[in-house]
C-alpha cells in the first residue's frame, strides 16, 4: 500500500527496505559514496521512491554498524574514521584473524582452496582492469572466505564488518588508486594455506595487515552531495 504522496508506507518497507540497506551499504563500501558524503532522507526517499520515515529505518541500521553518523542539526553522513579507530580496526583484524587461522588450518579442504583461488584471480583481473569497485569487493571477500573456512560462523560474522569498516577507512586515507589489498600478499597466504605451514601462514597475514596500514595517509576527505540518481537510478520504484 502506499501513501497520498505515492511513495511506499514505513510498514511496506518492513519486507523491502533490505535492498535499500544493501544499495547503500554497497556504495559506501566500494567508495562510490566516500567518508564524509551527505545522506539527505529528502534525496533518498526521492531517489529509491520510499518514505522519509522508511529511509530514516535504513539509515539508523547503517548507524548501528558504524558505517554512516547521524548527528542532530548535521543529519546522516557516511562515517570517516578517525586515525586512532582506523588503526584499531587493522589491529583487532589482525588480532582475530591471526588467532584463527589454527582452526581455518584443520578445516581446510580443496574445495576451500579451490574457491580461495577462484576469488584471487577475479581480484587479479579486477585491478588489471582498474575496475576497484570489483577489486575491494573481491579482496574483503577472500579475507571472509578464509576465515569461513574454520566453520566459527560469529568470528566470520566479525571479519564481514571489520572488512566493512576497513573499506571505509581505505577510503578515507588510501591512495586515491588504492582499492582493496595487495594481490601478491594473497597469493602468498594462498602458497602458505597450501603448505599447512601456520607459523609461515601467521607471520604472513600478521604482515599483510601491518603492509596496508603502512600504506595509508592519514589525512580527512571533505564532505560531498553525491549524484543519489546516478548511483541508485536502477533500485528505485
Amino acid at each position: 500500500m502506499k501513501s497520498e504522496t505515492g511513495l511506499k508506507t514505513a510498514s511496506d518497507l518492513s519486507d523491502k527496505d533490505e535492498p535499500i540497506y544493501q544499495a547503500l551499504m554497497t556504495a559506501i563500501v566500494e567508495h562510490q559514496l566516500p567518508p564524509g558524503s551527505k545522506l539527505p532522507e529528502e534525496a533518498l526517499s526521492e531517489v529509491f521512491g520510499v518514505s522519509r520515515t522508511g529511509i530514516r529505518k535504513v539509515l539508523q541500521r547503517l548507524a548501528a554498524v558504524q558505517m554512516i553518523t547521524l548527528t542532530p542539526k548535521r543529519g546522516a553522513q557516511v562515517a570517516t574514521p578517525s586515525v586512532e579507530e582506523a588503526q584499531d580496526i587493522f589491529r583487532t583484524r589482525s588480532l582475530i584473524e591471526c588467532a584463527n587461522l589454527p582452526a581455518v588450518l584443520a578445516h581446510c579442504q580443496g574445495p576451500h582452496l579451490a574457491a580461495l583461488e577462484k576469488i584471487n584471480q577475479q581480484e587479479q583481473q579486477a585491478h588489471a582492469g582498474h575496475d576497484g569497485a570489483a577489486a575491494i569487493r573481491l579482496s574483503a571477500a577472500f579475507h571472509i572466505q578464509l576465515q569461513a573456512i574454520s566453520g566459527n560462523q560469529v568470528l566470520t560474522e566479525m571479519v564481514t564488518r571489520l572488512s566493512q569498516r576497513s573499506s571505509l577507512v581505505v577510503a578515507a586515507y588510501g591512495a586515491p588508486w588504492q582499492h582493496g589489498c595487495r594481490c601478491d600478499d594473497h597469493d602468498r597466504l594462498l602458497e602458505l594455506l597450501r603448505e599447512k605451514a601456520l607459523d609461515r601462514l601467521t607471520d604472513a597475514l600478521r604482515k599483510h595487515f601491518d603492509h596496508i596500514v603502512a600504506s595509508l595517509h592519514f589525512e580527512r576527505s571533505g564532505e560531498t552531495l553525491p549524484d543519489f540518481a546516478r548511483l541508485f537510478a536502477a533500485k528505485g520504484a
